[in-house]
């Protein structure tokens, strides 16, 4: 739970990238605030900016050929004025990150064990005669069965849940104060995603680390997270507290993620569908980006772009028509 002291924020994210002729614009002018101790879930469908966000937030967008504007203020400094050197302080150490597929991440001719000192070693967490300890201890807080054994395998011997659990030991090694994890129940089976979420969030509890839960799936931080921003185009429709949002939902996008979620409740015969896909970022509607999927636009929405505004305490939107909409009938 979050003590309410800022940890990181960011403040008019702008990211952009030539492709061509073209100006494929990522972000645009996102803001968000991440407290100390907090668990934020960041949702949206695949190409609506949420990785590319919190990529910039790690230092991993070279520029060029990414065009950054604005500010992400980490710990009281702008890490996007942070040279390389200095930015390499940072990352892994004060912030780290978990991405969506682990075999990718890991090395596949290093045992695992290799690894994780390797990454001890590299941030000074621990001194060389207590690394392997250390590395064991650290497989042993995320539940890795046989952890000694496990430190002498390769990654294509575990299962994709046990690499996840690797990645997650590998990213807690230097105690980091945020924790970024992009996807990290990806293509894992339904009982493996709700081990891999309750252990996120049994670490967070413990450690008292910020978290942010960077997925396409509401369902997934419906009970790890405290908060809650929607992505879509490149920008937050919406954010507020997990229960303000589940309750009462105000844009159309929130909606229709919301009701494409099974329940066993659900009285239709068959799932709810957002129609269509997110627009070109190279070319954005003149109006709100949503505008040309949403059932509700109007000739306001197709022409003028909606100011984020707090509908309600604590409760943010980006829609003209915010609290207007039925969410039990998109």
């Amino acid at each position: 739970m979050s003590d309410g002291q800022r940890l990181l924020e960011i403040k008019d994210l702008r990211i952009s990238f030539s492709v061509g002729e073209d100006t494929v614009r990522a972000v645009n002018g996102v803001s968000l605030t991440l407290d100390r101790g907090e668990a934020l879930g960041v949702v949206g469908e695949s190409g609506c900016g949420k990785s590319v966000t919190f990529s910039s937030v790690m230092g991993l967008l070279p520029s060029p050929p990414a065009v950054i504007e604005g500010e992400i203020v980490f710990d009281g400094r702008d890490v996007t004025k942070l040279s390389d050197r200095q930015m390499r302080r940072v990352r892994g150490k004060d912030i780290a990150m978990i991405f969506q597929e682990p075999m990718r991440s890991l090395n596949p001719v290093m045992r695992i064990g290799n690894q994780i000192v390797e990454a001890l070693l590299l941030h000074g967490a621990v001194s060389r005669g207590q690394v392997w300890t250390r590395a064991l201890e650290l497989l042993k807080l995320v539940e890795v069965p046989d952890a000694p054994s496990r430190l002498h395998c390769y990654p294509h011997q575990l299962s994709g849940g046990l690499r996840q659990r690797i990645m997650i030991a590998m990213a807690l090694a230097s105690q980091p104060r945020i924790l970024l994890a992009d996807e990290p129940t990806t293509a894992l089976d339904v009982t493996i995603q709700a081990q891999i979420l309750e252990l996120l969030k049994r670490v967070q509890r413990e450690t008292g680390m910020s978290i942010v839960i960077i997925t396409h799936d509401l369902g997934v931080v419906a009970d790890i997270v405290d908060n809650v921003a929607v992505f879509y185009a490149g920008v937050i429709v919406e954010k507020a507290d997990k229960y303000s949002l589940f309750r009462s939902p105000m844009h159309p996008y929130t909606i229709g993620l919301l009701n494409c979620i099974p329940t066993l409740q659900t009285k239709r015969k068959r799932l709810y569908v957002i129609e269509g896909n997110i627009p070109d970022p190279a070319r954005l509607p003149i109006g709100c980006a949503f505008s040309p999927r949403c059932a509700y636009a109007t000739e306001r929405c197709l022409t003028e772009k909606p100011e984020t505004r707090e509908c309600a305490p604590g409760h943010f939107c980006a829609c003209h028509l915010a609290g207007q909409i039925d969410p039990l009938n998109p």
